[in-house]
């Protein structure tokens, strides 16, 4: 098999297209034959040595594949080879085969393709833990997103559309204004980009409390981070939830007597450690996402396609954040 391996921290030129030996599946295992992967920011700070997980090396970044199960381990059952299927993990998805727990596989819908079945789990996942679990966003409810345009931002737009809020799209430009308006927000922010100073904060945190409604957000998804935080904290209404998705401008630090005044709350949203510390319950959300999926609810933006061998160049355009929604690698 092929993969493109992380020999050594660095960016996305270190990458190597590197044949390794194809893994059987042991003992509840499954091979998938790959057909998609998904990218995700993630993948940008694993092969740097920036992320909570450490795989030794070398290692193939990637986690979330489609595809199709060429062979199965012993002590499995529900699946055989042939099953069109997607899974995830930490990392192993930027190969052409895939090893993985039968029990982290799921089969495809039929009308779901390859590509869209490799950009859903890992973003409509975090985003619907995020708005059902963490934030327990109610119909009605003025929903503010930071970093919309992005693959969890865009979920989490269509999410809570699925979910009867009110969606308003924050971003960095306005064609990523218009993409967000395409696929459900109804009203969209789009805020300056570099060091914000206090006035900048101020009138950020003022535009997202008029188009939420005056009294401000119900629920803040910061998938940003950095400045951005400190004015979407100040722009909750009473008893808003601000949910802690990502920091790709920084880790922020917020003045915690903001939570005593507003009576608010900040949510950390760790999906990843949900699904292995819940299934059962995780299990019943994938149900759902697959619900709004058949409903015509949500699906997938696939806006850019890079083959394996160009992985590199996927996750440049990741880190440079120009990404409108999914971007994926196919394989043959």
């Amino acid at each position: 098999m092929k993969a493109m391996m992380s020999h050594e921290p660095g960016g996305p030129e270190t990458l190597k297209l590197t044949e390794v030996t194809t893994p059987e599946p042991g003992p509840g295992m499954v091979r998938i034959a790959v057909r998609a992967a998904g990218v995700n920011f993630p993948d940008t700070l694993i092969i740097r040595d920036l992320y909570q997980f450490k795989p030794p090396r070398p290692f193939a970044p990637g986690s979330e594949v489609a595809g199709v199960i060429e062979a199965v381990g012993e002590n499995v059952s529900g699946f055989e080879p042939g099953d069109r299927v997607m899974a995830g993990g930490i990392n192993g998805g930027f190969a052409t085969h895939f090893i993985t727990e039968a029990s982290k596989v799921n089969k495809l819908p039929d009308a779901m393709p390859f590509d869209e079945a490799a950009g859903f789990m890992l973003t409509y996942g975090t985003s619907h833990y995020a708005l059902r679990n963490r934030a327990d966003i109610q119909p009605g409810e003025s929903l503010f997103i930071l970093g919309a345009a992005g693959g969890v931002g865009a979920a989490a737009i269509e999410l809570g559309k699925a979910m009867g809020a009110r969606v308003v799209a924050g971003v960095s430009s306005d064609d990523k204004a218009a993409f967000c308006k395409e696929i459900g927000a109804d009203e969209t922010i789009v805020y300056p980009t570099g060091d914000l100073d206090r006035d900048a904060q101020k009138a950020l945190s003022n535009e997202i409390k008029t188009k939420c409604g005056g009294e401000g957000a119900n629920v803040v998804y910061d998938a940003v981070g950095g400045a951005y935080a400190e004015p979407a904290l100040r722009a909750l209404a009473w008893e808003g939830r601000l949910l802690v998705v990502g920091f790709p401008a920084g880790i922020p630090k917020v003045p915690l007597n903001l939570t005593l005044l507003k009576g608010c709350q900040i949510v950390g949203v760790f999906w990843g450690a949900f699904t292995m510390r819940d299934p059962a319950k995780n299990a019943g959300y994938v149900k759902e996402l697959f619900e709004f999926y058949a409903e015509g609810k949500i699906r997938p933006r696939i806006t850019a396609s890079f083959t394996l061998e160009d992985a590199g160049d996927a996750l440049k355009l990741m880190m440079e954040r120009k990404v409108l929604g999914k971007v994926v690698l196919t394989a043959a």
